[in-house]
């Protein structure tokens, strides 16, 4: 990874993710009968924003929730590919390592109780930059300073009390300072708001491999919206073949061209001796522990790598549409 005895990676002022995505969450909480989705007030202060969990949410609150998700730093559209499966997300951002690693990467942990009624989730959103728990924080020298906490949770029910607190607590906000956007995996504004973390995924990935981040200047990336499955399991691995199979990543950089080759070349998902089968069968085979699973898995399919400093590309990786298609149901 880098190496943080390098200084931070972001230097100089950087823009508030957390001050950025107001003006999307508002207008998420404006058009809520719209996009089929409910707002709620949580007990104690704050709102809660169900994206499919007891209604239908949408495809388009998804790309408006991966939005929100990166902190009003990145942009999420919608076209179509001439392939088996045309609906495509594409994201773009002008402030990649903000917009993804500080903010749309679900890195917080937040849990309580055990057994059957214990509750898990993993952060994503601007909240996050709030409260910085996690080491990836230091390493990026970036800490929000916005007066509202916003997450998303990839979950299927409302948060405990216990879970709230904490939330409030180390964002250091008041009561009433806090919005939680809920999004059940096997919802479509859920899948559409994970599919839509491609290039998040790719920047993950660079980070894992010790690329300096300060070298990544733009980026974008596109993948395919998987058709959501009514099971977890099966939900689950589809958003992530998704990008593993379908996804394709454009970053670019600034560096000598051998770095800029060498990360082209381990980038993609085919890279990782995990590949080859969809994501549900991987995760059933090590016994639901993501842990046993090879990180250098988590990329997408295709990279391109444009090094602005010599005007050169190199490219790796390939799109997987037998995979996609087992993946995805497809019926005889």
């Amino acid at each position: 990874m880098s190496n943080p005895e390098h200084g931070p990676v972001l230097t100089g002022a950087q823009p508030s993710v957390g001050k950025h995505v107001m003006a999307l969450v508002e207008g998420l909480v404006r058009d809520a009968d719209a996009l089929r989705i409910k707002v709620e007030p949580l007990p104690g202060g704050g709102r809660v924003i169900d994206a499919g969990i007891n209604c239908p949410g949408g495809i388009e609150a998804g790309r408006r929730i991966t939005e929100i998700c990166m902190g009003g730093l990145g942009t999420a559209t919608f076209n179509t590919r001439e392939a088996h499966w045309p609906l495509i997300i594409n994201v773009h951002s002008t402030h990649p390592v903000v917009a993804c690693l500080a903010s749309q990467y679900a890195g917080w942990s937040l849990s309580h109780g055990e057994g059957k009624e214990a509750f898990h989730a993993l952060g994503s959103g601007p909240g996050r930059a709030l409260a910085v728990k996690e080491p990836l924080y230091k390493e990026l020298g970036y800490k929000d300073d916005a007066k509202h906490a916003v997450l998303v949770l990839e979950v299927d029910r409302q948060p405990p009390a216990e879970v709230l607190a904490k939330i409030r607590r180390d964002c250091n906000v008041a009561d009433d300072g806090v919005t939680l956007i809920l999004t059940p995996t096997r919802s479509l504004a859920g899948t559409v708001q994970v599919v839509g973390r491609v290039l998040e995924v790719a920047l993950h990935k660079v980070h894992a491999l010790g690329f300096p981040l300060q070298h990544i200047v733009d980026g974008s990336a596109s993948a395919p919206i998987a058709p959501p499955a009514p099971d977890f399991l099966n939900a689950m691995g589809r958003t992530n073949d998704a990008i593993l199979f379908g996804g394709v990543a454009q970053l670019y950089v600034d560096c000598e061209d051998d770095a800029a080759a060498d990360l082209a070349q381990k980038l993609p998902s085919s890279a990782s001796r995990d590949y080859g089968r969809p994501f549900a069968e991987v995760f059933k085979e090590v016994k639901y522990d993501f842990y046993k699973i090879d990180p250098m898995l988590f990329a997408p399919a295709r990279v391109v790598v444009s090094n602005l400093r010599t005007g050169k590309s190199f490219r790796a990786g390939q799109i997987n549409t037998e995979l996609l298609a087992k993946s995805f149901g497809e019926g005889k």
